[in-house]
């Protein structure tokens, strides 16, 4: 297979670090076919639907005659895409060929042809009390979500009571917080990134709850504790991409939702994913922008927001925002002087900074004053080279990466180190290659 390596930036790299059997539970969906195929590279699109009524395996050297020279980035990037989703599947025999998920292509193929229906309709507005204007529904959405997020890092500055789930606050605890003896618990360096990251995307905060978390493995825990509330993580995954579909501002039945779903559906309430009201007979939901603008790309420029902090050579700071979350970021790696109504007020300095670095909190600007602090970090391993060919080195990456082993290669010299705990087992597996 390709080099492949899933680094989570944004809900789609979350989905494709699912196992096979998750990812063919989700292409049983046409609508997860469909928000699948949304967030795929132009190149992988055009792929897709080539060989969207091709039954059999193309040559990898066929797909490369579908693109110019120039575009050759691109093509792998495609095809790293398709393989990491397990849409393609790669095969080597003679020659090395692509052949389509056979669920997804099928599944895909009716979608396109005979169209769907969600599993349910907006409820009619005779039935439904006063729903809140798009704007409200907003400030609603981003009012739950910082709540949440200052809970996180400073309860004692939380404006209101929350009512967050206590399994779901440990479960993100557990990936964005570190607290040793008798301390106060800390920011890690994931937990700083995932905030860093949702200062420039506040327009996709339900992309974001999936980045950030591969440095510390956090997606190795289920989501707001999935496994143990007995929720299957494809599930969790499919329901969140159903609501991509849903018209934000509409409001959708609570009892057209499975068993599992009405499980999930006030956690996601809790973080501004749905408003949930209750009117005199029935229930309903109703979807915000967080959730149905689910699978928009990080990369989207379009929805990076406009810097508020201004920093002086001498490194006062200056941050226009009304926000406590906004402020009590800023607390992680500066001095707040003092806070007006819209204006904080504050400096970078070397004893902040010191505190920033403790928490795993780096930047290229201050890499200087970061310099006297770093140390080296010595880890058991183990040296390889002198392959014999590079279908053996390129075997022995993959088993390394796929016990999470591999700690530097040189595929054009044929070179790789590994973690002690598997040299043992590299060394079976590479006896099993020579014979």
């Amino acid at each position: 297979m390709p080099q492949v390596k899933i680094i989570a930036k944004n809900f789609m790299d979350m989905v494709a670090s699912l196992t096979a059997r998750d990812l063919n539970k989700l292409y049983e969906n046409p609508f997860i076919c469909e928000a699948i195929l949304r967030s795929l590279p132009p190149l992988a699109k055009k792929y897709v639907f080539q060989m969207l009524y091709i039954d059999g395996a193309i040559p990898a050297k066929t797909m490369e005659e579908w693109v110019l020279p120039d575009g050759f980035t691109k093509h792998k990037v495609a095809i790293d895409r398709l393989v990491q989703l397990r849409l393609f599947s790669e095969e080597k025999k003679k020659e090395t060929t692509y052949r389509l998920n056979s669920t997804f292509q099928s599944n895909l193929q009716k979608h396109l042809i005979n169209g769907g229906a969600l599993p349910r309709e907006p409820m009619p507005s005779g039935i439904t009390a006063r729903l809140p204007t798009l704007e409200d529904l907003e400030a609603y959405a981003i009012g739950q979500w910082e709540c949440f997020l200052l809970q996180l890092i400073s309860s004692a500055q939380a404006e209101r009571p929350t009512n967050f789930s206590s399994s779901m606050m440990k479960v993100f605890q557990r990936g964005l917080l570190i607290q040793r003896d008798k301390e106060a618990p800390r920011l890690t360096e994931s937990g700083f990134q995932f905030l860093r990251i949702y200062l420039q995307f506040p327009g996709v905060a339900s992309d974001i709850l999936f980045s950030g978390f591969s440095a510390s493995k956090f997606l190795r825990v289920p989501v707001f504790d999935s496994l143990e509330r007995g929720i299957n993580q494809a599930d969790l995954i499919s329901f969140l991409l159903e609501l991509s579909f849903h018209v934000a501002g509409e409001a959708y039945n609570l009892n057209t939702l499975s068993e599992i779903q009405r499980s999930m559906i006030k956690d996601f309430a809790d973080l501004g994913l749905v408003k949930l009201q209750q009117g005199r007979k029935e229930s309903w939901f109703i979807p915000t922008k967080l959730a149905t603008n689910l699978s928009m790309s990080l990369t989207d420029s379009s929805a990076r927001k406009e810097g508020f902090v201004v920093v002086e050579t001498n490194f006062r700071m200056y941050a226009y925002s009304t926000s406590k979350l906004h402020c009590e970021i800023l607390r992680l790696f500066s001095k707040i002087e003092y806070q007006l109504p819209n204006l904080i007020v504050g400096a970078i300095t070397k004893e902040s900074l010191y505190n920033a670095f403790e928490n795993g909190i780096t930047a290229e600007q201050i890499r200087l004053w970061e310099s006297d602090l770093n140390r080296v970090e010595m880890t058991p391993a183990h040296y390889y080279e002198e392959f014999p060919s590079r279908d053996v080195f390129e075997a022995a990456c993959d088993y390394a990466r796929d016990r999470s082993g591999l700690l530097w290669e040189d595929s054009k010299k044929m070179r790789l180190v590994v973690n002690a705990e598997i040299h043992m087992h590299m060394r079976e597996f590479l006896r099993g290659q020579n014979k």
